[in-house]
């Protein structure tokens, strides 16, 4: 074969769902992360609420590295921390609360706190309550009503006792917390993700489009020395942000459905029909999604998942998810890998399961732009035909991307000559991104797709298969061909 098409990339196992891990302590042994890259990790998370500048670049090295010893190209997510809504330190580190006494935030404290008050690292919870309201502090565990206000001191009353320790969260049943989505903090964590390229941007906590907007602001600024545009990430945890979802969609290239927070604020209940509810809207609108949070949690302790797990992950997969997301489970859990086996599997056995009803995709349908027809005439046209596989040569990304957006059983193959839009598409359901030479004309990147596929043994003498590209090659927006070829 040709060196056109770069074959370093070992072609990842057929699962259109993929896998977002978060790098911890438990996952940071070069070896331990190279096999979970072999093992199905699609997008690797670096959580900004630990570590320094150093340690985040450090990082993303050793992730860069593990992927070119695994053969696969992954992305990387830099998750800023995004405001800390806390409350301060305990002189004992924790205190014990029960059910009806009384208990004061107080925003000027700076002694350690005790049974009666702590401080708060976030100092406008005074401006942000009144009486009535119902406060719930590490991740819902412990709940207060706000009796009053006085000056900067929230005085409350303890409705749900138990262990409340340093920093822990405090949100708002209902939300109007009004703290901003970016923090100084961010701000500088924006410009070291740039530093190294992150392909992704996850922002914490917004509210608005307009969050959103300023971000991206900052990373084209931040990338603009390496000609680097990230992906941005929304992730939906406050009450606030669902009302203006599509804006914030539209602003973004993704979201994460981050259920733990947006659990605390508008109930447990109301989560799985929110998390249906905005992967549909995400696929409406050509957009990602990621869903987060305890996908897996018991294989923090656990060689295997409960049959609830089980049944989650699948559920998501089910739902049209591009990727579901591991958190403590492999930046601390005791079994990162065999979490990410389990994690492929679950995600394969689901879409095994899927339907395909394409056709219905397409009733009713106009498309305002070339581009955009041929991917969908790409996935109508394979499907009927019953092709193997869709090849898309691409610039962008952006034709992969369509096509990702709807349910089909046929893999879609990315070729590519930017490695940022490799990375990038790493994330999308369904699409196995390649590198090819910038060298490479047209006619012998289509020879060179079809010789991958027969090496691969995804097609095989007879088979049938498509091909979008764009004539004349390398110029984007151009997808303006579609070709159904049979291997000889």
């Amino acid at each position: 074969m040709s060196e056109c098409l770069h074959m370093k990339h070992a072609t990842p196992p057929r699962r259109s769902t993929k896998i977002v891990v978060t790098l911890g302590p438990a996952s940071s042994d070069p070896q331990m992360l190279e096999d979970m890259i072999r093992a199905g990790v699609n997008v690797v998370r670096l959580n900004f609420s630990h570590g320094t500048a150093q340690d985040h670049m450090d990082r993303a090295r050793l992730v860069r590295e593990a992927a070119q010893r695994a053969g696969r190209e992954v992305a990387i997510m830099a998750d800023l921390q995004g405001p800390k809504i806390r409350v301060g330190k305990f002189a004992q580190g924790k205190v014990n609360l029960q059910a009806g006494q009384p208990f004061v935030l107080d925003a000027q404290r700076t002694q350690p706190g005790d049974e009666h008050g702590v401080g708060l690292d976030y100092k406008e919870l005074p401006r942000d309550v009144q009486p009535g309201d119902t406060l719930l502090l590490n991740d819902g565990l412990i709940v207060m009503e706000v009796s009053h206000v006085k000056g900067e001191q929230v005085h409350a009353t303890v409705k749900v006792g138990g262990e409340l320790s340093n920093n822990k969260g405090i949100n708002k049943k209902g939300g109007g917390l009004t703290a901003p989505a970016l923090t100084a903090k961010d701000m500088e964590d924006i410009k070291v993700a740039m530093a190294f390229q992150a392909d992704y941007l996850a922002i914490s906590f917004p509210k608005i489009a307009t969050d959103m907007e300023l971000a991206r602001q900052l990373a084209n600024v931040g990338g603009a020395e390496h000609k680097h545009k990230p992906g941005l990430i929304a992730k939906i945890e406050r009450a606030e942000a669902i009302p203006n979802l599509v804006e914030i969609l539209q602003a973004s290239d993704g979201i994460m459905v981050a259920r733990g927070d947006l659990a605390i604020e508008v109930g447990n209940a109301a989560v799985p029909a929110l998390q249906k509810h905005m992967i549909r809207l995400a696929h409406d609108y050509d957009k990602v999604t990621i869903t987060a949070t305890q996908m897996m949690e018991s294989m923090i302790n656990n060689p295997v998942p409960t049959r609830a797990e089980v049944s989650d992950v699948a559920n998501a997969v089910l739902d049209g998810t591009d990727a579901v997301m591991l958190s403590a489970e492999t930046a601390v859990g005791k079994f990162p890998l065999e979490t990410v086996q389990q994690m492929a599997q679950i995600c394969r056995a689901a879409e095994d399961a899927e339907e395909v009803v394409l056709d219905a995709d397409f009733t009713g349908k106009t498309f305002d732009f070339i581009d955009q027809t041929i991917a969908m005439g790409a996935l109508f046209t394979a499907h009927h035909l019953g092709a193997k596989a869709i090849v898309a040569l691409t610039d962008s990304g952006s034709t992969p991307l369509w096509m990702s957006r709807h349910h089909i059983h046929i893999p879609i193959y990315a070729l590519t000559t930017r490695e940022s839009s490799q990375r990038r598409m790493a994330l999308y359901r369904n699409v196995h991104a390649l590198l090819m030479d910038t060298s490479a004309d047209r006619d012998t990147a289509l020879r060179q797709a079809e010789q991958h596929l027969a090496d691969r043994g995804i097609v095989n003498p007879g088979d049938v298969y498509a091909i979008t590209c764009g004539e004349p090659m390398g110029s984007p927006g151009g997808t303006n061909m579609l070709k159904i070829c049979k291997v000889a």
